[in-house]
């Protein structure tokens, strides 16, 4: 595979300088927190997670860079994670580092040119994704691309001072052809 390209975003192979930006552009909302924050990982972890992804890439994961089309510039990332090719189904991840850079549809762009990617070409049956309950967007994002609210572990994580649901959802391939229709 070489690129992935929407509207105003493509789908493009990680390098280690892109992962070393992404480490350093990542920005905490601490307005509306939705993970655990990383702070003070050093450049040295950054090269850690980029021979991470080489050594799963196209065996258990698909990782690739989110890049805007019209400047080139690495945004985010997004990833088939945990391909299960006797199932034929994955977990679906994604993060975008700037704060300035969420909310604008690039994250839902994403979603759909992998998702297109692992239902047509990998010939995934289930695309699943977890989420906390407090991230709205995260939420949103997937019932607008055709996810499926399929149940949630009550208290399943303790952040910051509460517990919260963890969500599960999932996409089949038949209703992702169906959204497209």
């Amino acid at each position: 595979m070489d690129r992935l390209q929407g509207k105003d975003i493509v789908l493009a192979t990680l390098s280690r300088e892109d992962c070393r930006t992404l480490w350093r552009e990542t920005e905490y909302d601490f307005e509306h927190p939705t993970e655990q924050p990383y702070l003070g990982l050093s450049e040295e972890r950054a090269d850690g997670w980029f021979e991470e992804i080489q050594n799963l890439q196209g065996t258990r994961n698909v990782r690739l860079g989110i890049y805007l089309r019209d400047s080139g510039r690495v945004i985010g990332d997004i990833a088939l994670q945990d391909i299960d090719r006797t199932n034929r189904n994955c977990t679906v991840g994604m993060g975008i580092a700037r704060m300035a850079d969420r909310g604008r549809g690039y994250g839902k762009q994403a979603l759909a040119l992998l998702l297109d990617y692992g239902f047509r070409y990998l010939g995934l049956e289930r695309i699943a994704a977890n989420t906390l309950d407090i991230n709205d967007a995260a939420k949103k994002s997937l019932q607008d691309s055709g996810f499926t609210l399929e149940g949630h572990e009550r208290r399943a994580v303790w952040f910051c001072g509460a517990y919260h649901d963890r969500l599960h959802y999932a996409i089949l391939r038949e209703e992702f052809e169906h959204s497209k229709a």
